[in-house]
């Protein structure tokens, strides 16, 4: 069977060496007689996503070209700490591509057994969907708590009197964060407005 390593070591974490993974995974390998296609070494939080990990990237786009049969990881959390959601998203991306997944210390979470491979992904689905739920029920508890505190959510509205300072000032000529600053409020609120502006200019020109 072709096997492609995949090793992740944090950069938080100075006292992790990838090769200490790489060891035992070759060994695990050549005792089963497996030929390793290649290594993805990746140094990168495990949480960041694929666009973040060159390595993950790399490997993923390989298994859909069917470089290999299998990716064989340390430990599951190796392969993604982004949540249950996304991992079972990566394993099913990979079951798609006919390419197998090989915890090292967590056999049981395997997908390159076919017996038991729905029933992993089947079981790891569902508690995506728990995770899914209760990070809905935090904030949504969250929410309301910040309502009852008096908090207001979302963006606050501004005045008639403040909007008017605002178009004052930039007709003026005075620039975005100028304007923001003297009227006390943020980039993002003066921005819109500018915007607005100039497309009023525009539109006014081709009369």
């Amino acid at each position: 069977m072709r096997v492609a390593i995949y090793v992740r070591v944090s950069t938080d974490d100075k006292g992790q060496d990838p090769e200490n993974q790489l060891l035992q995974l070759r060994a695990w390998c050549a005792a089963a007689g497996h030929i390793i296609t290649r290594e993805y070494i990746e140094h990168a939080s495990g949480a960041k996503g694929t666009n973040k990990r060159p390595e993950f990237a790399a490997m993923l786009a390989d298994a859909h070209k069917r470089q290999f049969d299998l990716v064989l990881c340390w430990a599951l959390d190796r392969l993604s700490r982004e949540g249950m959601v996304p991992t079972v998203l990566h394993l099913q991306r990979l079951a798609a591509a006919g390419v197998g997944f090989h915890s090292y210390t967590e056999p049981m979470l395997s997908t390159d057994n076919e017996m038991v491979r729905d029933i992993v992904l089947a079981v790891m689905a569902s508690l995506g969907k728990v995770e899914r739920q209760k990070i809905s029920e935090r904030t949504r508890a969250g929410m309301q708590r910040a309502a009852a505190k008096g908090k207001h959510l979302g963006r606050l509205r501004l005045s008639a009197t403040t909007r008017a300072q605002i178009v004052e000032m930039l007709r003026n000529g005075a620039g975005i964060r100028a304007t923001a600053k003297a009227i006390g409020t943020g980039n993002e609120t003066v921005h819109p407005i500018k915007r607005e502006m100039a497309a009023a200019t525009v539109n006014l020109s081709r009369f």
